[in-house]
C-alpha cells in the first residue's frame, strides 16, 4: 500500500501521542501521511514520527468547548481536504467518540477510500467498518485499528510512544539526576490537590531530590507555591518556560516525572521516562495509563468516581487522589528512579 494517507486525531496533546504507534504504521506502508488534528493536539502532532504535514481544524463535535457549526467553516475543510490529493483516510477516536461526521466531511471531500471504527451503522460514509479492538492500551487499540486498515509497523519497530529528534537542548543548571513534578490537569476531577502537591514538593526535596516543576503560563501561581514549598532545596519553576519540543527534552533528561492522569504523562513516556502516575478512576487505568515504560499508578481504582468520565470530581473529598500521600511518593520514586545521587557518587 503507497500513495497519500490522511490520518484524522481531533483531540488533544495525549491523544495525539497515543495515536504514534498507529500513525507510523501508516507512514510505513503510505508515501506521504498528513495529519488532521485539532488545536489542543497540534504541538504534540508536529512531534509525532512519520507526518509529513499537520493540519489544525477545531471540530465542534470533539473539543468542549465546542465551536459553533458553520457552512463556511465546513466548506472551507472540505475544500481544503479535497486539494490534497489524498488516496485514503484513516480516522482514530477513542470509545466514546463518533468518527461517522468526520466521515461525512471526508466523504464530502472526495477522499476515496475512508476507514474507522464505528459501533454505528456508517452507511456509505465508511468503506471499511473496523469493529471496536477491545479492551487495553489506548496506543495497542488505535494500532489495532490501523493494522485492521492494513497497515503494519515496520519490523523494527516496538510499538512504543516515541517522538521526533532532534529534540532541543535546554540548559537548567540542576544536578544530573533530578525528577520533574507537573501538577496540572486540563480535567479538576483529574487533579492531585494542591497541598498535597505542597507535601510532595517538599517530601522530595527533602530526599535530596532537585525538583523541576513545569506547567502552563496559566499554572504559574500554583508552580510558585510549590517551588516555594522546597524551602530552599533546589526547585526550579519551569511553568510558562518550554514549548512541547522544550518539555519533552526536559522530560527525556529527567531520572522520572511524577504527574497526574494529563498529556505531559504521555510525553513521558514518548521520551522512555518513568512515570509515578497519580492517576484519578474517573477513565480507567488499564486504557490510560503511560505506555510501554516504567510505571506505577497511584490513587485508588475503585473509587465511587470509577469510570464516570467526570470532569469535575463527583465524589466529597476526591479520596481517590486525596489518599495517597507524600511519603507513598516519594517510596514510588525511590523504587522507579533509585537515588538521587549519580552512581559515581553512591559507590565513591
Amino acid at each position: 500500500m503507497t500513495g497519500h494517507t490522511l490520518v484524522v486525531r481531533l483531540d488533544s496533546m495525549g491523544d495525539v501521542l497515543i495515536s504514534g504507534p498507529a500513525v507510523r504504521a501508516v507512514a510505513a506502508g503510505s508515501s506521504r501521511v498528513t495529519l488532521l488534528t485539532g488545536p489542543l493536539g497540534a504541538a504534540a502532532a508536529r512531534l509525532l514520527p512519520g507526518v509529513d504535514e499537520v493540519l489544525v481544524w477545531a471540530c465542534p463535535w470533539i473539543l468542549n468547548p465546542a465551536p459553533p457549526v458553520t457552512p463556511a467553516d465546513i466548506a472551507g475543510l472540505t475544500a481544503l481536504i479535497a486539494g490534497l490529493g489524498l488516496d485514503r483516510a484513516l480516522i482514530l477516536t477513542s470509545f466514546h467518540q463518533s468518527a461517522l461526521p468526520t466521515a461525512l466531511l471526508l466523504r464530502l471531500a472526495g477522499v476515496p477510500a475512508i476507514f474507522a471504527c464505528s459501533s454505528d451503522y456508517p452507511g456509505s460514509l465508511l468503506d471499511q467498518r473496523i469493529p471496536d479492538p477491545g479492551d487495553g492500551p489506548e496506543p495497542v487499540r488505535m494500532l489495532e485499528i490501523a493494522r485492521a486498515a492494513g497497515f503494519e509497523l515496520a519490523p523494527f519497530d516496538d510499538g512504543r510512544l516515541a517522538v521526533a529528534g532532534p529534540l532541543p537542548t535546554v540548559e537548567l543548571g540542576l544536578p544530573a539526576r533530578f525528577l520533574v513534578v507537573h501538577p496540572g490537569v486540563t480535567a479538576p476531577a483529574r487533579a492531585y490537590p494542591d497541598e498535597r502537591w505542597a507535601e510532595t514538593v517538599t517530601a522530595l526535596t527533602r530526599a535530596g531530590w532537585p525538583v523541576a516543576i513545569t506547567g502552563s503560563t496559566s499554572e504559574r501561581e500554583l508552580t510558585a507555591r510549590l517551588a516555594a514549598a522546597a524551602s530552599g532545596a533546589t526547585a526550579l519553576d519551569l511553568a510558562g518556560a518550554l514549548d512541547l519540543p522544550a518539555l519533552a527534552a526536559v522530560l527525556r533528561c529527567a531520572a522520572a516525572v511524577v504527574v497526574a492522569n494529563t498529556g505531559p504523562a504521555h510525553l513521558a513516556a514518548a521520551v522512555g521516562t518513568p512515570v509515578v502516575s497519580l492517576f484519578s478512576p474517573v477513565v480507567p487505568a488499564s486504557r490510560w495509563a503511560p505506555y510501554g515504560v516504567a510505571v506505577s499508578v497511584l490513587g485508588d481504582q475503585q473509587a465511587a468516581c470509577r469510570e464516570t468520565r467526570s470532569v469535575v470530581c463527583p465524589v466529597a473529598g476526591h479520596s481517590c487522589l486525596n489518599s495517597v500521600s507524600s511519603q507513598e511518593i516519594v517510596r514510588t520514586v525511590q523504587a522507579l528512579a533509585g537515588s538521587p545521587l549519580p552512581a559515581e557518587e553512591m559507590s565513591a
